[in-house]
């Protein structure tokens, strides 16, 4: 994630550990992938209390960017920044591998530059990514247009076949109430370098980078 974001982005990135009490002045907060403390009890349920995630917590309530991928997905839903849970994949296996995932509208800054037509190939690579809501609670969110993405297959059709690891209404990605806090299970980091040959990832990063700058800009004028 710091080696796209600072070489392939070009942005400049400060690297915050997880005992720190103190932001820095960053703009966005990116929570990467990982196994914070082995993935026990349930994958993010420990991460969700360390110290740092007071200070993100409060950062996002002041309307700043957080975005969770994977692990930093799962850790936001724990720490209550985003609806909903991460389970055990339906069939109880860790699932690595590229999947097709669709814009489900283009309402906020994590995906407000994306062609819904288009499905973008991004790697999954998790044991615990079945998305969970209430069905209250997805009710709001089609309402609120807080499904960010959905598991599709290449002719970018949502079907139950192109569901990975059997998210509820193949969701793959999710944004609170006031589309400032972002989490996917997808790693767009690993589809970014041109030497991977899959750079589809890099349109998600192109999208919240622009939305930062042009707030910035309208805050300053």
């Amino acid at each position: 994630m710091i080696y796209v974001l600072r070489e392939i982005m070009e942005q400049e990135v400060t690297e915050l550990w997880h005992k720190d009490t103190d932001l820095q002045g960053v703009e966005v907060v990116v929570l990467p992938g990982g196994f914070s403390y082995g993935d026990y009890l349930r994958s993010g349920a420990i991460a969700r209390y360390s110290p740092i995630m007071e200070r993100v917590i409060d950062f996002a309530g002041r309307g700043g960017f957080v975005f969770g991928v994977c692990n930093g997905f799962q850790i936001l839903c724990e720490a209550g920044l985003l609806p909903g849970a991460l389970l055990h994949n339906a069939n109880q296996k860790f699932i690595s591998k590229n999947i097709y995932i669709i814009p489900d509208n283009n309402s906020c800054a994590i995906n407000s530059a994306l062609d819904k037509e288009r499905p973008l190939k991004i790697p999954i690579a998790h044991a615990e990514g079945r998305y969970y809501a209430p069905n209250a609670d997805l009710i709001e969110m089609r309402q609120n247009d807080q499904i960010l993405f959905r598991y599709c297959n290449e002719q970018r059709i949502v079907t139950e076949e192109a569901n990975p690891n059997g998210s509820v209404e193949n969701i793959a990605g999710v944004c609170n109430a006031t589309k400032n806090v972002f989490g996917m299970m997808p790693h767009p980091e690993r589809a970014a370098d041109d030497e991977l040959g899959n750079t589809d990832g890099r349109i998600i990063f192109e999208s919240l980078i622009r939305m930062i700058k042009e707030k910035k800009i309208s805050v300053y004028n």
